[in-house]
């Protein structure tokens, strides 16, 4: 019953060590399966917060805070801008829906809101104009920025170069 020599030592390693690699590797493999929420806002609401529904596992009605701007066309010259912009929210419902979007510059500066007056639930993504946005000389690009009518303002953005 004496020690035992440092190869036993190290054989008796190998398998532990195997053993704990299995082991992390079983572990990390049952995490990566769960589904968690991700934020492909890339906007400045942040489209998930600690206070979200969907971090909590609520009602996936609720996993989408906010409408996402998929498309943005600018038309115009001089300052004065038709804004065409394109839509998506999933949960468009006549007690919840996309009520609007703004229009702001680099610095944050709103140049424009444009309200809907109703769901689009039959109609998603769906398109609107918002005609004659005023936009000053210097300024080369804006953000366009979609409203939830129970949330306000978040989810993913757009930001578009002006013509010039």
């Amino acid at each position: 019953m004496g020690t035992r020599s440092g190869g036993e030592n190290r054989r008796m390693r190998k398998p532990l060590l195997f053993l704990l690699f299995a082991l992390f590797a079983f572990l990390a493999a049952g995490c990566a399966g769960e589904d968690e929420p991700t934020d492909s806002a890339h906007d400045s609401g942040g489209a998930h917060d600690a206070g979200d529904p969907a971090a909590d596992g609520a009602d996936q009605d609720d996993a989408q805070r906010f409408p996402d701007v998929v498309e943005v066309d600018v038309s115009g010259e001089d300052g004065t801008y038709d804004v065409t912009v394109t839509i998506s929210s999933p949960y468009d419902t006549p007690e919840r829906y996309a009520d609007g979007w703004r229009v702001t510059g680099p610095d944050g500066t709103v140049y424009g809101e444009h309200e809907l007056a109703h769901d689009h639930q039959n109609e998603q993504p769906f398109t609107r104009t918002q005609n004659d946005v005023d936009v000053p000389t210097g300024v080369n690009e804006v953000t366009v920025e979609g409203r939830d009518s129970e949330n306000g303002y978040g989810g993913q953005t757009r930001t578009v170069r002006l013509p010039r």
